[in-house]
């Protein structure tokens, strides 16, 4: 069986064990159920998520010039201490900018390879927890734009982590911690005008993953460089598929090319 299409973020729901589902544009697939079979992955073209056309993708799917110009690349995004709209100040797109930016968002605790702080809209909640790899979070704050959410996130990633060491998440190198008394413990640094917004006597989200083997020494697939690979999948953790031979095929940082997936057996 072949399926083929532009990379695009997986989708997931967090039932019992997370499931996954890859769409493929005239295909959806649930990844869970390729789970202890071989497929082939190959390199077939490019296509932007943005404009459409086959052209070389720059980053995070989208081709050089939509890249510098699509407001779904805005520096808020990565950076939600940049945020305006709720100055009314456009970045690019100052309708796309509020419809995004002024709705509740949430500052929380995750730990995949350690505990680090992060922001989502509150929509993407447990989504973003899922797309990390991590197996526990909390909300810490909830807040009604990306603004607060951002400057909330500045100060505290100066006493927690905000990056996640991908090899430790994959290896499932990491250690379960009380994110309750965390969440006690950072209270103090969040800005004064957010501490309104602090979320009393909350509990964690567990979250588990359809992995059967975690790789002992995690290998990077660089589909453009290999052009092609097969191999038996044994998991599938944050937006990474899991092979037996310890390779791993991050999905969404691979977004915007176009691939053929053929199950083996």
């Amino acid at each position: 069986m072949q399926y083929k299409g532009v990379l695009k973020k997986m989708n997931t729901e967090n039932l019992d064990t997370v499931q996954y589902y890859l769409d493929m544009q005239t295909d959806f697939i649930n990844v869970n159920q390729l789970l202890h079979k071989t497929i082939a992955i190959k390199f077939e073209t490019y296509e932007c998520l943005s404009c459409g056309l086959e052209k070389e993708i720059y980053r995070q799917g989208f081709c050089k010039s939509c890249f510098f110009e699509t407001p779904n690349a805005g520096d808020w995004i990565m950076r939600p201490e940049l945020s305006k709209a709720h100055l009314g100040e456009a970045d690019r797109d100052l309708e796309y900018e509020k419809k995004v930016q002024l709705q509740p968002h949430i500052v929380y605790l995750a730990n995949s390879s350690n505990v680090k702080v992060g922001v989502t809209r509150k929509t993407q909640v447990p989504t973003r927890w899922i797309d990390q790899g991590a197996h526990e979070a909390i909300e810490i704050v909830e807040v009604p734009n990306r603004y607060l959410a951002g400057i909330t996130e500045v100060a505290l990633k100066e006493h927690v982590a905000d990056k996640t060491n991908w090899r430790k998440m994959l290896k499932n190198d990491i250690e379960d911690e009380d994110l309750t008394k965390w969440q006690e413990r950072l209270r103090a640094f969040i800005p004064e005008e957010v501490q309104e917004y602090f979320i009393e006597n909350n509990k964690e989200t567990t979250i588990n993953f359809p992995v059967d083997k975690y790789p002992e020494k995690p290998k990077s697939l660089n589909i453009l460089k290999e052009g092609s690979y097969s191999g038996k999948l044994v998991g599938v953790k944050g937006q990474y598929f899991i092979f037996e031979d310890n390779t791993v095929f991050n999905v969404r940082a691979n977004e915007g090319l176009v691939v053929s997936i053929t199950v083996l057996d």
